[in-house]
């Protein structure tokens, strides 16, 4: 009985023959995938895309400055009763339009910080400060919004803390979307923890042979660097967001409809690697979180990542 032969087009076949003449399977041959030269020119467009876009963003975000300006300090202006008494509904519809537009500013300042980072435009300014007064200062301007939402903030100084060089506005942001993240997820009746104390940062390099090993054991009696903790009393967070929290604009299930863009930590995380420090956090379901982060007694300037970690 004869035999056709598929004539159909297909990838040419390799194969070899064994000393008993039965052939080996054959397979097709594939082709080299290609090389990472042939995908730079596509990933560049992309890059070039997202700077357009956070550009775009920030254009936008900074053309409602303004006018939201205006409109709170008209806003002011009607609560401070210049220009005549207010009944009881009155006053109330003006706290309401009041925290709205505050609510909107801290919306834009964001979108104005996210830009700036992904476009690698920010640039850190370090001054000599007090870490105690910083931290006072931005627990003053929260310890209002806090009772509102029958939260207690508690925070001490700690004498050991010495004055050093960092970016004080950028450190205050940093603080303030802990606190902010706190205030949202804390249920009423609820504490935050705010605390700063000097830390030993042993910084392993693969390179470093075991031999050095002694050496850095010995100087780990000695503070390189201050470590910020917020605490809080709410909900917890499940050990599989620890990482995937401090991503651009993650929302954690079943928190869509909070405030917020979720970007508060992903700023954290950006402005904080800017400074050459890290940010994590420790938390159980049901058990609170503590958000951590450490910064160098010695400046350590670095470019703030665009996009990604």
């Amino acid at each position: 009985m004869s035999s056709t032969l598929d004539k159909s087009p297909t990838a040419p076949l390799t194969g070899t023959s064994s000393k008993d003449g039965r052939s080996s399977i054959a397979t097709p041959r594939v082709s080299a995938p290609s090389s990472a030269d042939d995908t730079a020119p596509d990933l560049e467009q992309l890059r070039d895309r997202l700077r357009k876009t956070a550009t775009a963003l920030a254009s936008a975000a900074h053309d409602l400055k303004t006018p939201l300006a205006i409109l709170n300090g008209y806003i002011e202006l009607f609560q401070s009763q210049k220009l005549g008494p207010l009944n009881e509904r009155q006053r109330e519809v003006m706290d309401d339009m009041f925290l709205s537009g505050q609510r909107l500013q801290h919306f834009i300042q964001d979108f104005l910080t996210f830009s700036v980072l992904e476009t690698g435009d920010l640039r850190m300014q370090f001054v000599e400060g007090d870490m105690n007064a910083c931290l006072s200062e931005v627990c003053r301007l929260w310890s209002g919004r806090f009772q509102e939402r029958g939260l207690a903030l508690y925070f001490l100084a700690n004498d050991k803390l010495t004055p050093f060089a960092f970016d004080l506005p950028k450190i205050q942001r940093v603080i303030s979307n802990l606190l902010d993240n706190a205030s949202k997820y804390t249920p009423e009746g609820g504490t935050v923890w705010l605390h700063a104390e000097p830390h030993m940062w042993e910084r392993r390099s693969v390179s470093q042979s075991a031999a050095h090993g002694d050496r850095r054991r010995q100087s780990t009696n000695v503070p390189n660097a201050v470590k910020v903790s917020v605490s809080d009393t709410g909900p917890g967070i499940r050990p599989e967001f620890h990482m995937e929290i401090f991503d651009d604009f993650f929302r954690l299930p079943g928190s869509e409809s909070a405030e917020g863009m979720g970007l508060g930590l992903a700023i954290a995380r950006r402005l904080l690697q800017g400074m050459g420090g890290k940010i994590w956090v420790e938390s159980e379901p049901g058990a609170g979180a503590k958000f951590s982060f450490l910064i160098p007694l010695k400046p350590i300037p670095i470019s703030p990542p665009r996009g990604t970690k």
